[in-house]
């Protein structure tokens, strides 16, 4: 054992040694022939944010903003995944037609009210996406109709599937530089807001 592996050289720390920060590394150009994988937010290594069910809207618009992010996932009070939530569905319509049906105010929408459950969630399978180019992932998502794609793996020791990957238009569209309009999603909470009081 120890003469099969060396032990690799060290060296003294020089003075000008910065820590680098996400947003501040290089990104390797892509295009619409680029690998999928290279788009893809792995949720193996980015820890996926999550959000309780029976949270106000308000909270999770704001950790949204907080996070620089446009999904959350979210969970019952067992932490068991029930769905997501995304900023289409917080400052779409869907709080406008929740309000009309139930008789809530603005600030009672819960998450639970507005997001997409299980049942209505699709996913794409991850041995597809990584043999994938990021234009199969754009035809793909322009065809869900969708700002986001989720993608999971079979685990085989459980027999379940594992949500391990993530594809945002948003992200891809700054990656490659172009616009990616597939749907019109709302920039701001104030758009919605005055939605709300034109409602009568």
């Amino acid at each position: 054992m120890e003469n099969t592996f060396q032990p690799l050289p060290s060296m003294p720390m020089p003075k000008h040694t910065d820590l680098i920060h996400l947003d501040q590394r290089p990104l390797r150009p892509i295009n619409l022939s680029s690998p999928a994988l290279e788009v893809m937010t792995d949720l193996r290594v980015v820890d996926p944010v999550s959000i309780d069910q029976d949270e106000p809207l308000r909270v999770a618009h704001n950790l949204m903003v907080s996070r620089g992010i446009r999904l959350l996932f979210v969970q019952d009070d067992e932490s068991r995944l029930v769905g997501i939530i995304t900023a289409s569905d917080i400052l779409g319509e869907r709080p406008v037609q929740r309000m009309q049906e139930h008789g809530k105010r603005h600030h009672d929408v819960l998450v639970r009210d507005v997001m997409s459950t299980r049942t209505e969630l699709e996913m794409l399978s991850y041995a597809d996406v990584s043999h994938a180019t990021v234009g199969h992932m754009v035809a793909t998502l322009k065809k869900m109709g969708r700002q986001h794609a989720l993608v999971a793996e079979l685990d085989v020791s459980s027999g379940h599937y594992q949500l391990c990957g993530l594809f945002s238009t948003s992200h891809m569209a700054r990656r490659l530089g172009m616009p990616l309009n597939f749907i019109r999603v709302p920039q701001a909470l104030s758009e919605i807001q005055h939605a709300l009081l034109h409602e009568g």
